[in-house]
Formats: structure tokens, C-alpha cells, sequence
């Protein structure tokens, strides 16, 4: 063996050790959880009622139960129903699908008409209050919305099985990030 292959044999482990001793510098000086909250431990979160003038009948009970499990899964929060530490509540406060554009493609159909493409859009808006009793500024009433275009040939069970989901999960990951991250 020469003495290139030595040296190199020996920077290795320098390298290795300089590594992690500059990791365990920043893990000590920063925390990778990136959650802001640090002193509570319990969250009481509230049913979402459904206000908006189109009801789905499934939407309030789904929605509560997913931003619920989000929080209880992804924090170290434990839920109660007696002086928590974080509120969570509100409402649903607009669902609605509309048109929102007519495609260029088109198909002929057996007769000779012409059908073009078109595509919906589903909204939903829901109005959130966070009460921080630990930190209240932190507190804050906020809207958030989202919303999802499909192609207008799916059904009803077919949105609310699928877009409604996609839609619920962005405006639960908004929300959570507000609190939880504090961005």
C-alpha cells in the first residue's frame, strides 16, 4: 500500500467524525420537528357543521373526523374535551361545483351531434378559530378554501368519493401548517 492510499484511508474517518459532530452541533441548536408548539398538550377539536347553502350530508362528519385524526396522529397532542390547551372549531361555509370551461376537443356521436368536453369545479370554504390558551397571540380566525376541477361526466358519488377528499385534504393541510408549523 502507498502512502496516497494511507492518507486517504485516514481522511475517511476524519471526514466521517467532522460529519457528525457538525450534525449533532445543528440538532442541538435546531429543532427538526419544525412545530411550534411546545408547551401544549391537549387539543379539543370541535365538529365542523356543514352552513353552506348545498349540503353534502356526509361532508360535516368527514371533515371533522379527518382534521381531528390529523392532529391526534401527526403531534403529540392528546385529545380532551375539558380545558385543552388548543381550541379548534367552525364551519363548513361553502360547498359548490360550477362549470368552469368547455374543451376543443370534441366527439361525434352516433347520431351526428357534437359533444364537446367540459370540466366542473368543486369549492369548499371553511371557516376555522384556533385559541391558543397557552400562547393566544398565536390565536387567529381564519378562511380557508380550496378547490378541485374534474371533467364534468363524473357523477355525484363519484366527486364526493374523490374530489371532495382531495379538496378536504389541502384546506386539513393548510390549516395544520398554520398551527402546527407556524409558517
Amino acid at each position: 500500500m502507498n502512502i496516497k492510499n494511507k492518507i486517504i484511508l485516514i481522511k475517511q474517518p476524519l471526514v466521517v467524525g467532522i460529519l457528525l459532530l457538525c450534525l449533532g452541533v445543528l440538532h442541538s441548536c435546531y429543532s427538526f420537528t419544525g412545530s411550534s408548539l411546545t408547551d401544549e398538550k391537549t387539543v379539543q377539536i370541535n365538529e365542523f357543521p356543514n352552513n353552506a347553502a348545498y349540503v353534502n350530508p356526509t361532508l360535516s362528519q368527514q371533515f371533522s373526523t379527518d382534521i381531528q385524526n390529523r392532529f391526534l396522529q401527526r403531534t403529540t397532542l392528546k385529545g380532551t374535551k375539558e380545558n385543552p390547551d388548543i381550541l379548534i372549531e367552525g364551519e363548513i361555509t361553502d360547498y359548490s361545483i360550477s362549470p368552469t370551461t368547455i374543451s376543443s376537443n370534441t366527439q361525434t356521436t352516433n347520431t351526428g351531434g357534437i359533444i364537446q368536453d367540459s370540466q366542473n369545479k368543486l369549492t369548499i370554504t371553511v371557516k376555522v378559530h384556533y385559541e391558543n390558551k397557552l400562547h393566544p397571540d398565536s390565536s387567529f380566525d381564519r378562511t380557508y378554501s380550496d378547490e378541485a376541477v374534474f371533467n364534468s361526466n363524473l357523477s355525484q358519488s363519484d366527486i364526493e368519493a374523490s374530489q371532495v377528499k382531495i379538496v378536504t385534504d389541502r384546506i386539513i393541510n393548510k390549516i395544520f401548517n398554520d398551527i402546527v408549523a407556524n409558517w
